[in-house]
């Protein structure tokens, strides 16, 4: 039986977890052992999807939160190491780019455990986001990298991975598998919602917490909102704070963070996305939305190839002109670009070729 010891701690990993989770439990031979760092702690942005997405509860809830990235990822490296010690799994499945993600590799890779990466090779290239500088790291001391996309695998071998002693596998996107799998379950959230209304998000800090950039985001929603369409912006409480902070004010429908179900069904109804959320890009992608991505770089280079996705950075006459030309616009998957919704399944498989 192969002890697999599984991290997250960010809502996105809830999500990725789910279906890899349910491919598990279907496959004799593996143990899988759950443990949350508690990056995410807010119940809107926690609790609610262990509910939802029928996740094992955690066998470990660290509830580390808060402080800088580096206290934050210390705290997280002291107690996961200690987790791994007292359970010996063979091996750490980590997902994304987070704080999580780094020190629950870095734990691993410290005390010899293999680590499997999901989500690997994913590359902004932009070296001022942590995300980036946490996918780098973790690819690094993974031997199982897996790779949602033909761009992933080409940014790995062009860092050289193709003669390391490691696995590098496309095996698609599991964010796809979710929104296949759980779309039937989507539901409104709970308040009247404005019809025709544009989908919003805004948490990457490169925006919220660079007062030029926010601002500049700030006044373009509030502009499109006024003349295009009403914008429906589900708010984090960090970027709720910081708009607060610097004195700005947001003309908008505001609604509280939402659960998996809920976003999936505020995905399928809106007119168009904006967002700075990597995740989001492709949401709006499976469900043939087009997307208005604030920020300068993106790692799904594959959706701004295509003509699905438009990057704007946070520049005003950017984000407004660009919503006009794309709001109603519907784009279609025609080469599969994620895999078909088979990649949990494909994870899985490899984990048990794998053994340890």
């Amino acid at each position: 039986m192969q002890k697999i010891l599984t991290i997250i701690g960010a809502r996105p990993q809830f999500i990725k977890a789910s279906v890899v989770s349910r491919a598990i439990q279907q496959t004799e031979g593996i143990e899988e052992i759950m443990l949350h760092t508690g990056q995410h702690f807010d119940a809107n942005m926690s609790d609610i999807f262990f509910n939802q997405l029928n996740i094992p509860r955690p066998d470990f809830q660290l509830d580390i939160h808060g402080g800088s990235h580096g206290e934050m990822t210390g705290r997280m490296l002291a107690e996961i190491e200690q987790a791994l010690l007292d359970h010996k799994p063979d091996r750490v499945l980590v997902y994304g780019d987070t704080n999580s993600t780094l020190a629950g590799a870095l734990a691993a890779a410290k005390l010899h455990i293999p680590v499997a990466h999901v989500e690997a090779g994913l590359r902004s290239f932009n070296m001022q986001m942590p995300e980036e500088i946490n996918r780098i790291l973790t690819d690094q001391i993974s031997d199982l990298l897996f790779c949602p996309t033909g761009t992933a695998v080409q940014n790995l071998n062009n860092e050289g991975f193709a003669n390391k002693p490691v696995q590098v596998l496309q095996v698609g996107d599991v964010m796809q598998d979710a929104a296949l799998l759980f779309a039937e379950k989507a539901a409104a959230p709970a308040g009247d919602l404005p019809e025709g209304f544009i989908l919003a998000t805004l948490h990457r800090a490169e925006n919220t917490d660079n007062p030029e950039r926010l601002a500049a985001i700030v006044t373009a929603l509030n502009e499109i909102n006024a003349s295009l369409a009403p914008v429906v912006l589900p708010l984090h409480p960090r970027t709720r704070k910081l708009i607060a902070q610097h004195g700005l004010e947001l003309n908008v429908h505001l609604i509280d963070p939402v659960g998996y179900f809920e976003m999936v069904w505020l995905l399928d109804h809106c007119e168009l996305v904006l967002t700075d959320s990597g995740g989001v890009q492709k949401e709006a992608f499976f469900f043939g939305k087009a997307c208005v991505t604030l920020r300068d770089q993106t790692e799904w280079v594959e959706l701004v190839e295509i003509g699905a996705n438009e990057l704007v950075g946070a520049d005003r006459k950017n984000i407004t002109y660009a919503a006009s030309c794309n709001i109603g616009r519907r784009v279609q998957d025609k080469a599969q670009l994620y895999g078909g919704g088979k990649a949990a399944e494909r994870i899985v498989s490899e984990l048990v070729k794998a053994g340890v």
